[in-house]
């Protein structure tokens, strides 16, 4: 199992280019099984969750490739088998968005509950009552949703979805399904998150009929086919938020090519409360930090608030900072299980359910750690490039979910990382 071994106290200087989003290029992977006229995808990062969702389209019986240049290809024409099997999901939540699309181009699916980190429960209810009111007949039975259209029914009816929650796989699902419903489709209280605007336009590239994407409200004309296209897959507002933080949390200078700052606007307006120097243009984000920050208050909400996915690296970063902080996560239960690491490394933090309490310390102390989820990885990792000694990060394929080459572009702004088998 791979390692990561981090000598800190290095600041970062230079460029570091932002990778395709993981949260984006998921869903417009199962996007492409809506038509069975080949699609194309750009900047499609390189990560453990990406190969496992070809490889589990690829079982379906559809054609895709993942190229050199960062393209991925795929030809739904061969479609055969309408099913994702337990044993390719069990690691990955975001298997539950082949539902819809297999559903509104098949007519039936078959898709095992999904796997993922363990930081909370995901429950794909709200999924299954927003198929429910288009028509869909879903059971759930023995670890699997199975859904089929009723007796005479050849599409999806177009229908007025209200979720319980905010859930941005529960809009995506619906997104593609209504793409290919009849009639209308209105979704109410849908998320917001960047990623659901680039599904749209992705699927507005392959003729869908959609208003009101990046808006509560989306709007949506089903079209009886939808045909192929080629669609590049927006920046990861998260690793580049990630990098923000390793940079305000051991100084230097560095630009983040690709980035999209109007994505992060919470983010970045927490770190220049804090101390750090932030610019932005089109298509880069510039940040820099010297000494110690000012530590932050904050609470996770549904985007455009401060993201639940960065909670864990700006509390690194408080971590380290002048003052107290109180951090409060309002989206999973479970999502304080970096905290216990953290303190591993010297920090000082109290927990009393949803809310983090953190006293800055001066320094950490490098020591082994253990990542439990993709974030938290990463922000034992930026714990790392700021403790003095050597800092072991273990069971690091949780970062490989998330992080395209995360090591090989710390280091070339100057960080002291390797990985070791």
């Amino acid at each position: 199992m791979d390692k990561l071994i981090i000598r800190g106290g290095r600041s970062l200087h230079g460029e570091v280019a932002i990778s395709g989003a993981k949260n984006a290029a998921l869903p417009e992977l199962c996007a492409a099984l809506l038509t069975p006229e080949p699609v194309t995808l750009t900047n499609v990062p390189r990560l453990q969750d990406v190969a496992t969702m070809l490889k589990l389209i690829r079982n379906m019986g559809v054609r895709a490739s993942h190229e050199t240049d960062g393209s991925v290809r795929i030809d739904a024409s061969t479609l055969s088998s309408p099913e994702a099997p337990y044993e390719l999901v069990k690691t990955m939540r975001a298997s539950v968005l082949a539902l819809g699309p297999l559903l509104a181009r098949f007519g039936e699916a078959t898709v095992s509950l999904p796997g993922g980190c363990a930081i909370g429960s995901r429950p794909v209810d709200q999924h299954i009552k927003g198929l429910q009111a288009m028509g869909a007949e879903i059971t759930v039975e023995h670890g699997y949703m199975i859904a089929r259209l009723p007796k005479g029914r050849t599409r999806l009816q177009g229908a007025r979805i209200a979720t319980d929650m905010v859930t941005v796989t529960g809009t995506e699902n619906f997104l593609m399904a209504a793409s290919l419903a009849e009639g209308e489709t209105i979704l109410e209280n849908a998320a917001q998150e960047p990623e659901i605007p680039d599904l749209a336009e992705m699927l507005i590239g392959m003729g869908a009929q959609i208003d009101g994407h990046g808006t509560s409200r989306i709007r949506i004309q089903g079209v009886e086919r939808l045909h192929g296209c080629t669609h590049a897959v927006v920046a990861d507002r998260i690793e580049a938020g990630t990098f923000l933080c390793a940079v305000a949390a051991a100084g230097g200078d560095v630009v983040l090519r690709h980035a999209r700052a109007d994505h992060l606007d919470a983010v970045i307006e927490k770190l220049r409360d804090a101390g750090a120097t932030v610019e932005a243009g089109d298509g880069f984000i510039r940040v820099s930090a010297q000494g110690r920050l000012q530590a932050q208050n904050f609470r996770t909400t549904e985007y455009p608030g401060f993201p639940t996915d960065m909670q864990a690296q700006f509390m690194a970063l408080n971590c380290i900072s002048v003052g107290a902080s109180k951090v409060t996560e309002t989206i999973f239960e479970n999502r304080f299980m970096h905290v216990n690491e953290l303190v591993r490394l010297g920090a000082h933090i109290q927990t009393d359910g949803k809310v983090a309490v953190i006293e800055g310390v001066e320094r950490l102390s490098g020591a082994t750690v253990m990542a439990t989820d993709l974030r938290a990885s990463a922000s034992l990792v930026i714990a790392g490039l700021v403790a003095s000694g050597e800092t072991l990060v273990d069971r690091i394929y949780h970062l490989d979910r998330g992080y395209d080459g995360m090591e090989a572009k710390l280091r070339g702004i100057g960080a002291d990382i390797e990985r070791v088998k």
